[in-house]
């Protein structure tokens, strides 16, 4: 599946993807009122809500995009109707050709562990019959429960032909109150960074490991760092627009062959609409203004990898 990754990031010309983490405050009113209409103001209309908005934006920027990384926990909130609605999406945006990241940052350990990677990108066994539950290509890790918590994802990888990416250093602001405590001399990121590689060596694909890793945008010199640590490691790099980060402080997250990375904006995109540099487009043509935001968004990032090389 990294292979595949870097072929739809070729093909369009975009190491960008797209976050489909959607609150139903995110949804515009007419979206929400039709769903209310059919289903009321239940959970399952809630979803129906979700569901609306997120195919429009699929439909609006799939053929501009490598890939989708929908967030579990805003599906979740709405219980088995939201789930179902995860799922949908998940199918739908496959079919699309979209590689589909579910970021769902499961980690715990032996037959947990197994059940949680099975669930997300292998098959259950069911009497003589297997499924696959919710088939995503890859999906993000949590590794702070160490190998064990590893294994038996990369065991299923290796099946499925599949992959994950592992939190490093993650965006958020108190990310630091841990991930940088120094642990012999080092940074946890930077041990942590050090694992992900070693791991990655035994799971290659073409050209990058399956095992990825997740450093935020927003921490550019500690992704220079990882970038030196992790050579062949494609990086997911959460924090573009929304939480501040932009181009031209990208670029180190990149190997020299402009390869290596992927960036994702969710509110960005999804929320265009209520930016005032697309406002021209108003809350009914929300897909319209998400698309242009694609747009401008692959231009940023290309302009800044052009610009050093």
């Amino acid at each position: 599946m990294i292979n595949r990754l870097i072929q739809n990031i070729r093909e369009k010309n975009a190491p960008v993807v797209v976050g489909l983490d959607p609150m139903l405050s995110y949804v515009p009113e007419s979206i929400q009122r039709k769903a209310f209409h059919q289903y009321g103001e239940t959970l399952e209309g809630a979803a129906e809500a979700v569901w609306e908005f997120n195919k429009e934006i699929v439909d609006a920027t799939f053929d501009l995009i490598p890939a989708v990384k929908p967030q579990v926990a805003m599906y979740e909130q709405f219980g088995v109707p939201g789930m179902a609605v995860y799922e949908r999406t998940v199918s739908y945006c496959q079919s699309k050709g979209l590689v589909v990241i579910g970021d769902v940052k499961r980690g715990d350990i032996g037959s947990t562990s197994e059940a949680y990677a099975v669930g997300h990108l292998g098959h259950v066994k069911v009497g003589n019959k297997e499924y696959s539950g919710f088939h995503e290509d890859f999906a993000t890790v949590n590794p702070y429960l160490g190998s064990d918590g590893i294994n038996p994802f990369i065991k299923v990888c290796r099946e499925e032909k599949k992959g994950i990416f592992v939190l490093v250093k993650t965006s958020n602001p108190s990310s630091g109150e841990f991930q940088d405590r120094l642990v012999d001399g080092k940074p946890l990121y930077e041990l942590v960074g050090e694992k992900v590689a070693e791991w990655g060596r035994e799971a290659m694909g073409d050209e990058y490991s399956y095992i990825g890793a997740v450093v935020g945008a927003t921490y550019p010199e500690q992704g220079r760092m990882l970038r030196k640590i992790m050579p062949k490691t494609f990086i997911l790099v959460p924090g573009y627009g929304a939480q501040g980060g932009k181009g031209a402080d990208l670029t180190d997250f990149f190997n020299e062959d402009g390869l290596g990375a992927i960036i994702n904006s969710s509110r960005g995109i999804i929320c265009a609409y209520r930016k005032e540099e697309y406002a021209e487009y108003g809350e009914d043509h929300f897909a319209d203004a998400s698309r242009a935001a694609v747009v401008d968004m692959i231009r940023d990032i290309n302009s800044a990898l052009e610009a050093v090389r």
